[in-house]
C-alpha cells in the first residue's frame, strides 16, 4: 500500500506508509469484491423494500449508473440489507452462501481491500498500468456514466471503473498509516473522517491513481460520491 513519488510523481503525502518506509505491504484474506458500483436501479430496490429516506436525488440519477448523492451511512445500511437478502435467496451461489456461513458478511471495503483490488501486487499506479489513460476512465468529464462503460482490458479481476465515475466509500476511518484494520473502530471522535477512494468524473488524473486516499463526513452526500461492496470476512 502507499506510494512512492520516485516512481509515482503525482503521490501525496498521506500516501506514505511510515517515517521510514513510503510503502508498507498487507496481508489479506480471501474476499470478493464487486465488479461494478452500485448502481441507482439496485439502491432503489432497497429505498422501496425497507422504506428507507434516502436523499431524493440519489434516486433522480440514471438506473445504471452509479447511485450518487448516498452518505455513508446510507452505503452502510444498504450493506446490511444486501447481507441478509443475500442469505435468504434461494438463487445464492453455493461458494458464495459457503463463504458467508463462514463468517463473511457482505459491508464497503476496508482501504487495503480497496487498493488490492485496484493495484493488485504489482505496484501498479491507475488500475491499468503506470500510465494515464482517459479511455480507461470516466475522469475530467461532466458527470457520471452508466457502470462498466469503460473497457479496461488491464484492469485487474475484471473490475470496472476502479477509477474515476464517483469516489467510493470505504469502511475505513481516515487516520495516518499504515494501515491496520482494527483501527476502524478504536478511539475515533465524533467528527471521524471516512476514506473514498477511486476519484470521480470531476477529479484530473492525480486523483485517478489506486493509491489516492480521500475522505469525507459520514452523512456527507455529493453527486460524484458512490460505492461498491465486498464480501470479506474482516
Amino acid at each position: 500500500m502507499g506510494s512512492n513519488p520516485l516512481i509515482d510523481p503525482m503521490a501525496f503525502e498521506n500516501e506514505r506508509w511510515s517515517q521510514t518506509s513510503r510503502q508498507g505491504i498487507v496481508e489479506l484474506p480471501d474476499y470478493y469484491i464487486s465488479r461494478f458500483e452500485v448502481t441507482t436501479a439496485q439502491f432503489a430496490a432497497f429505498v422501496e423494500a425497507t422504506a428507507y429516506r434516502a436523499d431524493p436525488q440519489s434516486q433522480q440519477q440514471a438506473l445504471n449508473h452509479p447511485v450518487a448523492y448516498v452518505s455513508w451511512t446510507d452505503a452502510v445500511a444498504y450493506s446490511r440489507w444486501l447481507d441478509k437478502t443475500l442469505r435468504e435467496a434461494a438463487f445464492l451461489p453455493p461458494a458464495l452462501k459457503d463463504f458467508l456461513m463462514e463468517g463473511a458478511h457482505v459491508t464497503l471495503p476496508n482501504e487495503a481491500e480497496w487498493e488490492k483490488a485496484a493495484k493488485g501486487a504489482d505496484g501498479r499506479i491507475y488500475p491499468w498500468g503506470n500510465q494515464m489513460q482517459s479511455q480507461r476512465a470516466n475522469v475530467a468529464s461532466g458527470g457520471t456514466m452508466a457502470v462498466g462503460s469503460f473497457s479496461c482490458p488491464e484492469c485487474l479481476f475484471d473490475l470496472k471503473d476502479m477509477s474515476g465515475n464517483v469516489w467510493e466509500w470505504t469502511r475505513s476511518a481516515y487516520q495516518d498509516y499504515p494501515f491496520e484494520a482494527s483501527n476502524n473502530r478504536v478511539n475515533l471522535a465524533e467528527d471521524a473522517l471516512w476514506v473514498m477512494r477511486g476519484g470521480s468524473y470531476n477529479d484530473e488524473s492525480n486523483n485517478a491513481r489506486a493509491a489516492v486516499r480521500g475522505a469525507a463526513d459520514p452523512g456527507a452526500r455529493r453527486p460524484f460520491i458512490g460505492f461498491r461492496l465486498v464480501i470479506s470476512k474482516q
